[in-house]
């Protein structure tokens, strides 16, 4: 449940800067609203807030350095910088235990959030210690029903409870004729119709050997996937008979969303660690935000050309 925060009243009144903290969240935020995701939102200016603003400047035909139009653009239209979330007893139905092991992982029902902090995280796109400095006095490894946490105030709230068990996307021809270029330079995945920028989203991509460089097709798309741990073949490239299945939910290694690609255990998904996107590599694949991932079937369907360099 969302309510306007009172402290949220604070509408940017003074002239935009790069300095200022409410500026660059006051960006993040409409940024991520536009569907050109700066990372987490944590009201600091980082290398993904920098790129999501390159491409939603290419997109709007207006310099790449163009920093204050898209700023004054968000004092316009993101009106209130937070809401509040009130905690539910809904929200504890994502929240469970989530074993250490992969062993013992496998043996669960579902890999759920480990806390109601992590849930709310990941919800409004924010880093857990940005709450914390949002939410002094609170504490929020404490939370409990009837809680309220200041959260940013993201259009796109990511809901775990509206995700669909296991759906998989069909061909769609519009979205078939797509295509995605996964730039492993500058960890960024861009999403086209013929040569309009349609959207941006920051990537963790696979260890050199494994970076499927070159030209492939999307080939299905399914939500809440299980993921076959191999250590085989996430170590040397080799499928063994030695695995473990790892059940769905927001802490599968695959988070929430899985878009194989016709390169053998190759695709796009999901993660349970959204604060490594950028900074650590995956085993082979190109690896979204869960709260981007969920976007990518607006933009492409099987069949859609996935360019990555």
């Amino acid at each position: 449940m969302l309510t306007i925060a009172s402290r949220a009243s604070s509408t940017l009144a003074q002239a935009p800067s790069l300095k200022d903290p409410t500026t660059i969240l006051s960006l993040q935020i409409f940024l991520d609203n536009h569907d050109f995701g700066p990372g987490q939102i944590d009201g600091k200016l980082g290398s993904f807030t920098r790129k999501a603003l390159q491409f939603y400047n290419t997109q709007q035909g207006l310099p790449k350095s163009d920093w204050r139009t898209a700023a004054d653009r968000a004092r316009s239209e993101v009106t209130y910088l937070y809401v509040t979330h009130r905690v539910t007893a809904l929200d504890f139905r994502h929240v469970g235990p989530v074993a250490k092991t992969i062993p013992a992982q496998a043996k669960q029902d579902s890999l759920p959030y480990a806390s109601v902090l992590e849930f709310i995280a990941e919800r409004h796109h924010a880093t857990e210690p940005f709450l914390r400095q949002l939410n002094p006095r609170i504490d929020l490894r404490q939370l409990k029903k009837g809680d309220l946490v200041v959260v940013p105030n993201v259009r796109q709230i990511f809901r775990i409870e509206a995700i669909p068990r296991s759906a998989s996307y069909k061909r769609d021809a519009a979205k078939a004729a797509h295509y995605v270029f996964v730039d492993t330079k500058e960890r960024m995945a861009s999403f086209y119709r013929n040569t309009k920028l349609l959207a941006a989203f920051p990537i963790t991509h696979g260890k050199d050997r494994y970076v499927p460089i070159g030209r492939w097709r999307i080939t299905t798309m399914v939500t809440t996937p299980t993921f076959r741990w191999d250590e085989s073949m996430l170590k040397r490239g080799v499928r063994s008979d030695t695995y473990h299945t790892l059940p769905p939910g927001p802490n599968n290694l695959i988070g929430i969303f899985w878009a194989s690609i016709n390169k053998k255990g190759i695709g796009l998904h999901g993660t349970n660690a959204p604060e490594t996107i950028g900074r650590t590599r995956s085993a082979g694949c190109i690896r979204f935000a869960n709260w981007d991932a969920i976007r990518l079937p607006n933009y492409v369907r099987p069949g859609c050309e996935v360019i990555v360099k």
